[in-house]
């Protein structure tokens, strides 16, 4: 295996690794798809979160400065280290976090894929816009400009392309940046940074930052930040808002988690409804902010719908990356209490247990789980099991008779990333567009997946309306309005009551 040797080589700062003799803790990091695949100790340095901030503050007016002709060169140098490094990057990734193979392949292509997409297409959103006349006889123009140092605070599931999704358009738009990963896969944000080394780009322009919960604390409320790009869970979300609450200058971009919903309605393409729904709940070991977490069925399909979705569940195969199952571990040993504690809350909450979760042993020693299922005997938006996310692989399945009750369950949860509806009605999609409290909203497809041509975010608990994807160039700049007058002066029209003889002026 290409990363089995995997060399610890401390934070980058100011263009160089800094390796560390006595750090303030260490994040021990194995496998969570095999216990005794030890990758490394990673040094956490507190103090060094002030060295980067400062490092990418001193080097912000240089790399804004820059043509963005130049920055793009650089992107484009990154691009082709990211293809070079494609399959080192996805067997790191399933190391890391334990994902099969095939997933962690179609995350690392999409690296590259991300800045061909910000390049030839989001920056449209941004380009400078001339408008003749804007007052009489004066142009406006309306230009965006990068907003100073962001400090990007990656999560475990996608440790390198949700990350990316946010580094490279701060990149091209003339933003420096402080990346922090999640303390749960700093082998992926190290090797990351490696391959922004060898794109060479100006020292402090990129700085990467190993730390804990207290490390990303400190770096949110470094007073050289000008904007967060955050992902990960909704309570630490609402932590970085209230750590940056007198920090008005920053701007937040907080992508959350998602309690989502797929509805199959009683015309729907039975099949493509099954196997949708199935990769909706399960890939990724359910760890995905988009992942299916409620299935809302028509009563007339409910019974034939439950019983093959369940027969189904029981064949997907789970087991160690490197053999590609469909499914791989959960992150760690709190993230699979959690889960089967949701079991027990399930089932205390009325609602059947038609497939447990229960913890595997297998050949790979690691947090292994099985799929689960449970059927929701009465609707209670108060429900503990009904509104959380749990970030696995279970599902509560609702039959409902009629789509006024669908949307209620839909809504219920606080949460409001993606929506799925399955469906021949297009009726039921246009009430969807306007009544599902959601960012996105998929129609005879899976919630989970996205596209990088398309904003990406949620509302309610799920984001602050600041989506990614295609629409995180946005929050990378500030739009500054300018009025030029190129004509000569004329007295005559000044405004009265001035009192002054303009022609001898």
């Amino acid at each position: 295996m290409k990363t089995q040797n995997f060399k610890v080589r401390g934070d980058f700062i100011r263009g160089h690794f800094r390796h560390v003799e006595r750090p303030s803790l260490e994040i021990k990091d194995f496998s969570p798809g095999d216990l005794s695949d030890s990758i490394g100790n990673f040094p956490v340095v507190h103090s060094h979160i002030e060295e980067a901030c400062e490092a990418a503050k001193v080097a912000y007016p240089a790399w804004a400065a820059l043509d963005i002709e130049e920055r793009k060169k650089y992107l484009r140098r990154l691009k082709e280290f990211f293809v070079a490094h494609e399959s080192e990057m996805a067997e790191l990734i399933s190391r890391d976090t334990g994902k099969s193979l095939w997933d962690a392949v179609a995350e690392a292509k999409n690296l590259a894929n991300k800045i061909d997409i910000t390049i030839d297409h989001s920056i449209k959103l941004v380009q400078e816009e001339r408008i003749v006349n804007a007052l009489p006889s004066v142009d406006g123009v309306i230009r965006y400009k990068p907003r100073g140092v962001m400090a990007v605070l990656g999560p475990f599931n996608f440790p390198a392309h949700l990350p990316n999704g946010h580094i490279v358009p701060a990149l091209l738009t003339g933003n420096t940046i402080v990346f922090k990963p999640s303390d749960q896969t700093p082998a992926v944000g190290q090797f990351y940074a490696e391959l922004i080394e060898k794109a060479q780009f100006p020292p402090g322009v990129f700085n990467l930052v190993q730390g804990d919960a207290e490390s990303g604390r400190r770096l949110v409320a470094n007073e050289n930040i000008d904007g967060v790009l955050f992902t990960g869970s909704y309570e630490v979300g609402l932590k970085i808002k209230q750590e940056t609450m007198a920090h008005y200058w920053k701007i937040l971009a907080l992508e959350m988690g998602g309690k989502n919903a797929t509805v199959v309605w009683d015309d729907a393409d039975f099949s493509k409804a099954l196997y949708e729904t199935l990769v909706g709940a399960y890939m990724s070991s359910g760890q995905r902010c988009s992942c299916t977490s409620r299935i809302i069925l028509h009563e007339s399909i409910a019974e034939k719908f439950i019983e093959q979705f369940y027969q189904a569940a029981k064949k997907l195969s789970i087991g160690h990356w490197s053999e590609n199952h469909f499914m791989g571990p959960l992150i760690n040993a709190a993230a699979v209490e959690k889960y089967i504690r949701f079991q027990e809350i399930a089932n205390r909450e009325n609602c059947e247990s038609l497939m447990r979760g229960k913890v595997l042993d297998l050949k790979h020693k690691g947090y292994y789980v099985t799929p689960s299922i449970h059927i929701v005997n009465k609707f209670d938006p108060q429900s503990v099991y009904q509104k959380s996310e749990i970030f696995g692989p279970n599902v509560a399945v609702y039959t409902v008779k009629n789509f006024d009750e669908a949307l209620q369950i839909v809504n219920s949860s606080g949460y409001g990333l993606v929506m799925a509806l399955f469906s021949k009605n297009e009726q039921l999609y246009k009430r969807a567009l306007i009544e599902a409290r959601v960012g996105l909203l998929n129609f005879n497809r899976t919630t989970n997946g996205a596209s990088s041509k398309l904003p990406f975010g949620g509302m309610g608990k799920s984001g602050n309306d600041r989506p990614s994807g295609n629409s995180a160039i946005q929050y990378c700049t500030v739009p500054v309005s300018s009025l030029e007058d190129q004509t000569p002066f004329d007295g005559t029209k000044a405004l009265p009551g001035m009192n002054l003889d303009w022609s001898k002026w």
